[in-house]
């Protein structure tokens, strides 16, 4: 669709300059002529140019890795495109630059005046030079030396700018480090306290050694307590087989090991068991009441009370002892000897289990809280960590910027100095190209003058666009050859109009006949019978058309009535070259009958003229008389074509229209303009007619941006010769 767009656009502007081109070159050869005697007697200008190399970054700050990313250049965006040469151009051409030069050259204009910066940048060039990081500074003037100066001043005011802008970047980072560092300082001291802190609170050397240590320490304690509890076991089974052999509880084996250790025990154990058998001897002699029995009993009581006093200072109870326990033999004192020592390793292997267990398990809660005290741990290293690294970068950058801000050295630098030029920049040639070029905007800008002002319609298309209505045909521009005839007053010379007649086998004749098709095809549906030619001013050609279209209608041997509704300046009767004495004036009222004033002129084709000229022509062919004279014709012939006056000079068309079938409007380019003819559609609108559509009369194909019909100026003279 664009393609389509700009190629209409292109044909457009082709018309225009087709149009235009001869009045035009009255304008482009003064100019031009003006503009090379103007720049004859300029004088000459003559341009020196310098140039300056940029580095991608600064050499001394690379070499030495002090700020390396100070002065480097880099564009701000990311785009491909962009080139941060373009910023240092910008640089060069500001204003401050600029303002400086001037004032240190006293640089004046033509008046004697102070040269102003949006002058001098008018002979100001910076432009960099592709594939290389160079930018070349230019600048013309009169004065070949003032020129060297201007482009030499420029490159030195911004080689110190250029070194002093990286000073100044320089010093304000060293006075924002210089600001900082105390900050950054109270930050490491209070990170590394805040550390020293939780170590110290929650006992921490090294959590990863504690860790694992304590992980093969809980593991050796689950070993020992197993040990532990085995042994246990087996001693808990040896000594259940000893308590049930000794029939002895453990308590009970302690004491009677303590007892049977005690020596004033087992003396008076020894003199119980001797009375006691001195007295189980008596009793078989002598009676239980015998003297010496009962002497015998009480001093058996009476050891067996200081037995009882011995064992409780031995054994530490009250409870008197069964004596039998105290008077075992050797074995059974082994026995229980080995019962107390189960005892004692019993009790010791229950307090090792417990001392284990409390160590498990005071270990393994350390172990549930270390996994939280290494993540707090972490944080607070990643803060010393964070804040020492700042603080060290802070140093760091405080000594570049310190030795940056001493360099002299910036990432630009002269490559060479403009010289005083010897030769104008000016030439012939460019003199002619700059002549050319301002003498053809001055002609299209008085071609588009002309264009604007010239109101006429122009091509099909701007009929089409500007009416908006069907267009049924389209008739080429064409020579009218001349005929002679001899008459009283001598040679006459007329226009042959009749191309249908006359020419029947050329192009336009051939677009007559597409006419006649198109509305035959128009009256497909309802037949068109009655047609109002007109157009909106004379001059348009609507009764040649009228007459060819009559002819074309014709041949089809169909019978036509041609009649002249001209009342006003009738033309049909010179066409068809006739007499005028009688018409359609004479016929309205009555002084002529329809027989005598229709006159045949071909075969198939009758012509009724205007008649003589009446002094209202609009109250004879509004009148009822004419109403029932088209009634009549329609009925008599096949087709009826009135040839009516244009629409801006009478409204008689309009009136004809209100009898007829239909309107046929002719437009022809050049001669009518945009404003008539739209005045010319709103009559036709608000009278309510029918138009059938428009012809488009006496087109130039070599104005129009495509041909409608293959219709050239030779073709049209090979067939009029043929016709001769």
């Amino acid at each position: 669709m664009n393609t389509i767009e700009s190629a209409s656009s292109f044909d457009k502007y082709w018309q225009i300059i087709q149009r235009r081109w001869y009045p035009s070159l009255g304008v482009f050869f003064p100019v031009m002529f003006l503009t090379l005697l103007a720049l004859h007697f300029q004088k000459p200008a003559y341009e020196a140019e310098g140039k300056l190399m940029f580095q991608r970054s600064n050499t001394i700050s690379t070499m030495t890795g002090v700020a390396p990313e100070l002065g480097k250049l880099e564009a701000v965006t990311q785009d491909d495109k962009t080139n941060p040469l373009n910023t240092e151009a910008e640089i060069i051409r500001s204003i401050p630059l600029v303002q400086q030069t001037i004032i240190e050259l006293d640089l004046k204009n033509d008046h004697g005046q102070p040269l102003k910066p949006r002058e001098f940048l008018k002979n100001f060039t910076v432009k960099d030079i592709k594939g290389a990081d160079v930018i070349q500074i230019s600048y013309r003037d009169r004065d070949p030396e003032v020129a060297a100066e201007v482009v030499n001043t420029v490159m030195r005011a911004y080689l110190d700018h250029n070194v002093s802008s990286r000073r100044k970047e320089a010093s304000a980072a060293r006075k924002f480090i210089t600001m900082q560092l105390p900050t950054a300082e109270s930050i490491v001291s209070n990170a590394e306290a805040e550390l020293a802190r939780f170590k110290e609170r929650n006992k921490v050397v090294s959590l990863e050694e504690e860790a694992s240590k304590s992980i093969e320490l809980v593991t050796e304690f689950q070993r020992q307590i197993g040990e532990s509890q085995s042994q246990l076991a087996d001693i808990n089974s040896q000594s259940e087989s000893l308590r049930q052999q000794l029939n002895m509880t453990s308590q009970q084996a302690v004491a009677a090991t303590n007892v049977s250790q005690t020596a004033g025990v087992q003396d008076i154990l020894k003199e119980v068991q001797q009375l006691e058998s001195q007295l189980a001897a008596r009793r078989t002699v002598l009676q239980d009441d015998h003297p010496e029995i009962i002497s015998l009993v009480n001093k058996q009581k009476a050891l067996k009370a200081i037995l009882n006093q011995r064992i409780k200072q031995a054994v530490g109870t009250t409870q008197t002892q069964d004596n039998n326990n105290f008077q075992n033999g050797a074995l059974k004192q082994q026995l229980a000897g080995d019962l107390v020592k189960l005892e004692s390793n019993r009790l010791g292997l229950v307090s090792k289990v417990a001392a284990l267990s409390n160590l498990q398990s005071a270990y393994k809660q350390r172990l549930n809280i270390l996994p939280r005290l290494e993540q707090q741990q972490r944080q607070l290293e990643r803060k010393v960590q964070a804040s020492q690294n700042t603080y060290s970068l802070l140093l760091q950058k405080l000594q570049e910027s310190r030795i940056a801000e001493n360099q002299n050295v910036g990432n630009a630098s002269l490559v060479s100095e403009a010289q005083v030029p010897d030769k104008p920049v000016s030439s012939p040639l460019i003199a002619y190209i700059s002549a050319g070029l301002l003498a053809t905007l001055a002609a299209i800008a008085y071609m588009y003058i002309l264009e604007a002002k010239d109101k006429s319609i122009k091509t099909i298309d701007e009929a089409k666009e500007l009416l908006g209505l069907t267009l049924l045909g389209v008739i080429p521009f064409f020579q009218e050859p001349r005929t002679y005839h001899h008459s009283q007053e001598g040679l006459e010379i007329y226009p042959s109009r009749l191309v249908v007649r006359d020419y029947p086998r050329s192009p336009i004749s051939e677009a007559y006949r597409m006419l006649r098709a198109n509305l035959k095809f128009m009256s497909a549906d309802k037949e068109l019978k009655t047609i109002v030619v007109t157009s909106s001013i004379p001059g348009e050609g609507k009764s040649t058309v009228a007459a060819n279209l009559a002819l074309a209608m014709a041949q089809t041997e169909r019978q036509v009535l041609l009649i002249d509704g001209d009342l006003h300046c009738p033309v049909q009767h010179k066409i068809w070259e006739l007499t005028n004495s009688q018409g359609l004036s004479h016929v309205i009222i009555g002084q002529a009958e329809s027989d005598i004033a229709i006159k045949q002129v071909t075969d198939n084709l009758d012509v009724l003229t205007a008649g003589v000229v009446p002094p209202s022509p609009a109250s004879l062919l509004d009148s009822k008389r004419m109403a029932s004279l088209m009634q009549t014709y329609a009925t008599n012939y096949d087709f009826v074509i009135i040839d009516a006056p244009s629409l801006n000079v009478a409204a008689d068309a309009a009136t004809l229209g209100q009898m007829a079938d239909g309107v046929l409007f002719i437009v022809r380019p050049g001669v009518v303009d945009s404003v008539h003819a739209a005045i010319a559609c709103e009559i036709l609108e608000k009278s309510g007619q029918n138009v059938l559509g428009q012809v488009v009369n006496g087109v130039i194909p070599k104005n129009e941006s495509h041909s409608y019909y293959y219709f050239n100026q030779e073709s049209q003279q090979q067939e009029y010769s043929v016709a001769r």
